[in-house]
């Protein structure tokens, strides 16, 4: 096997034999297991039917004993289930000539043929049904026993990856043979920063990641792992948009008030998302990452993929063959073992969040938020539905041979939200995703073309409390008494802008309002107040335009001390008609942009390099808020204060939350030079696209990979150079980024 795929386990002849003799037992085992289970299921469900239908007798009329009642039960199953297994691939065959129409009840009637014989043929020599009855018996008998056999093949990948096959193999036979170039399956692990990936690898979470980066010291490194930074929007909708359309601009946080529009843009709100989309395509002239023969699954934004599902950005339009937004839900469920196996899975991860959320209050764990209400639905839909059908369809877009594919899974980023980003429920996500990746590197094997898998995050999540748990009072209620209007007793909480909950509200049709904001707030003095996770943003709706910081102060006057001088906040973001842009601060410090660099950061010091230019191109953005408020952050502890219900929180500067990753393989080039940093989601962009021309053409291996297994530390650069990021006719930088937005140069700290 050749590719990103190809791994050699370093073990002797001997060491392979065993290891391969174990895993036959074990499959032998468990499979022995699973029949038993089924038997004694069956076994019980007969001798309840027999307690019921009075026309089905597992005894003699004389009476016996429950021992001999029960051998009789069992026999009857056994008999009725080996019959199904020998019989019924031979009467298949000749089923096929029977009309559609007649299959249906000739099913039934076979069936309960069956059982009359097992009857019969039952050593005990007791058992008998009438016709009609043993129909009933047999069909509620196979049912109990096709439910029992995907329950207990929940957790067993090959079964369920042999089941996706199935699924897709009738599309992929009817395809022409797939090209000899490389396909490329671009995985976003939702949330997942870089620091959580490495401290996963080492705890020995994530296996299948362990094995490509070669830190087992039993196989070869595949891949290597590079940081990025995000924008100052730290969170999916921003860095979705840039790495699939190539343009984060005017994207200033997670939802914002648009006074243009006099509207609440919110990133996870389908015709929020659509609008987006469709402002990145002209403002770059391009249609996406995916235009080629490209599939999107899972995501916010479609790519310009031709094959779409579960796209959020084409949920509010009318179903047909050009729109398939919910089109990978059919496809998933119309297989009932699939169906099983999610339903039981649904329910585990319910009460799996029940027991955790009961335990989280028993030990009084803090910080901690409310986990009650429709929250263990949404989890258990974005850990489990979500995940299942996003896999399933990548694996169909595998075996259909398609060139490029981008998938989002949320499921680690909706736990961290509630959880916690480094707690024990969000590390046993991490470890559900990893064998998520297994198998779909596995299933990358049988494809018609060769693949190669590209591992990458949105943004991180940075722990902490919330504002209001801290403080007793919301950014919010702050800003009502700056200016001086009353404020509520018990403030209101804000919703979770979890991806998941937007998921669920498209696949049900029903309209996505996040945060408890108005799509259309009334023109009015009172500022409308919107969280993105620890950014703040403050706009006043009666005015047209951005206010000034003179504006402000005019209309009032303790607004802007009140803020800066809280211990909460970081800093602020304002503009002013002498300085433009200026960063206030606590203790009346007031710098103006220009005069902000990684050398003399003033208030933006504790956030770290590169904070300074995300705010300064934020600034340049329209539709940037009247005051932009980042909360504090601890950079001892990489804590910030969430201005909404969260204690994994990410969409400000702070922390992790800015810190995701970029696991990518060997064959393909470095993503920067030694050296350099990656910096926003643009530039993510342009390397994915450099990637996809790699993929057309023949393959060198650019590092040595012995000098690349180095235990989580920095390489040398690679052997050869790297092309440049810019792909041929994409739009120039717009003219208002600065230099280090319009041509960032990304630094490769490989693994």
């Amino acid at each position: 096997m050749t590719g990103w795929g190809a791994a050699r386990v370093r073990c002797g002849p001997g060491r392979e034999v065993r290891g391969v003799r174990g895993g036959r037992w074990r499959k032998a085992v468990s499979q022995t297991g699973r029949s038993v289970t089924v038997w004694a299921v069956s076994t019980l469900t007969m001798l309840i039917l027999a307690g019921i239908l009075p026309d089905f007798q597992l005894q003699s009329a004389d009476g016996d004993s429950a021992t001999r009642i029960a051998v009789t039960a069992a026999l009857g199953a056994g008999g009725f289930g080996l019959l199904s297994a020998l019989v019924w691939p031979l009467m298949v065959r000749f089923m096929l000539l029977v009309p559609a129409l007649v299959l249906g009840l000739l099913v039934f009637f076979l069936n309960g043929a069956l059982l009359l014989v097992a009857l019969r043929l039952n050593p005990a020599e007791r058992g008998d049904a009438g016709p009609e009855t043993a129909v009933v018996v047999a069909a509620v008998m196979s049912a109990v026993a096709s439910a029992t056999g995907g329950a207990l093949a929940v957790r067993d990948d090959d079964a369920y990856r042999r089941r996706l096959y199935r699924l897709a193999d009738r599309r992929r036979r009817s395809l022409p043979p797939g090209p000899v170039t490389h396909g490329t399956v671009f995985l976003q692990l939702d949330g997942v920063g870089h620091d959580v990936l490495l401290a996963a690898v080492r705890k020995g979470l994530m296996p299948t990641v362990t094995r490509w980066l070669g830190v087992d010291n039993q196989s070869e490194p595949t891949h290597r792992l590079t940081p990025w930074r995000t924008d100052w929007s730290s969170q999916t909708g921003a860095s979705q948009l840039g790495i699939l359309h190539g343009s984060t601009f005017d994207v200033p946080a997670f939802r914002w008030y648009e006074k243009d529009q006099r509207e609440v843009v919110v990133c996870n709100r389908p015709t929020s998302a659509a609008a987006l989309q469709r402002r990145a395509v002209e403002r770059t002239g391009d249609g996406g990452l995916l235009t080629r023969d490209g599939a999107s699954r899972g995501n916010l934004f479609s790519g310009g993929a031709d094959e779409q599902a579960l796209v959020l950005s084409i949920a509010t339009k009318r179903r047909s063959r050009e729109n398939r937004s919910r089109a990978g839900y059919f496809a998933y469920f119309s297989d009932p073992a699939n169906a099983v196996r999610t339903a039981l899975s649904f329910f585990a991860e319910v009460c799996r969040e029940s027991g955790q959320s009961l335990r989280a209050r028993l030990r009084k764990d803090r910080p901690r938020v409310s986990r009650g209400g429709l929250y263990p639905l949404v989890r258990a839909f974005a850990t489990v539905v979500e995940r299942d059908v996003v896999v399933a369809a990548v694996m169909g877009d595998l075996l259909a041979g398609r060139t490029a594919v981008y998938a989002d899974l949320v499921a680690y980023d909706e736990v961290a939200h509630h959880s916690g980003p480094h707690s024990g429920d969000a590390e046993k996500v991490l470890a559900r995703l990893d064998r998520s990746l297994a198998l779909i590197e596995k299933c990358a094997e049988h494809a018609p073309r060769p693949y190669r898998l590209v591992i990458l995050s949105d943004h991180g999540q940075s722990p902490g409390e919330t504002f209001r748990a801290r403080y007793g009072l919301t950014l919010g209620d702050l800003v009502r008494a700056g200016c001086g209007l009353p404020v509520p007793r018990r403030a209101r909480s804000t919703r979770s802008g979890a991806e998941a909950r937007a998921a669920v509200r498209a696949a049900l049709r029903r309209p996505v309002e996040e945060g408890g904001e108005q799509h259309r707030p009334s023109r009015r003095s009172e500022p409308i107040v919107l969280a993105s996770g620890n950014l703040g943003l403050i706009s006043f709706p009666d005015v047209p335009h951005r206010m000034t910081k003179e504006e402000i102060d005019a209309r009032h006057p303790a607004l802007l001390p009140t803020l800066a001088n809280h211990p909460g906040v970081g800093f602020l973001l304002v503009r002013s008609e002498e300085h433009g842009g200026v960063v206030l601060g606590a203790y009346g410090a007031e710098i103006p942009l220009d005069a902000l660099d990684d050398t003399d950061p003033g208030p933006l010091a504790p956030f770290g390099p590169g904070a300074a230019d995300a705010v300064r191109r934020t600034h340049t953005f329209p539709h940037t808020a009247d005051i932009m408020v980042n909360s504090f952050h601890d950079p001892a502890d990489g804590e910030v204060l969430a201005f909404e219900e969260q204690i994994g929180s990410h969409g400000g500067l702070g922390g992790c939350q800015g810190r995701p990753f970029l696991l990518s393989p060997l064959a393909l080039s470095a993503p920067a030079p030694d050296g350099t940093d990656l910096v926003g989601a643009e530039h993510i962009h342009r390397v994915l696209r450099r990637w996809l021309r790699e993929c057309d053409g023949p393959q060198v291996p650019l590092t040595d990979p012995d000098r690349t297994r180095a235990h989580l530390s920095p390489t040398d650069p690679p052997a050869r150079s790297t092309p440049t990021d810019a792909p041929t006719g994409s739009p120039a930088p717009h003219a208002d980024a600065p230099a280090a937005f319009a041509d960032p140069t990304p630094r490769d700290e490989t693994v």
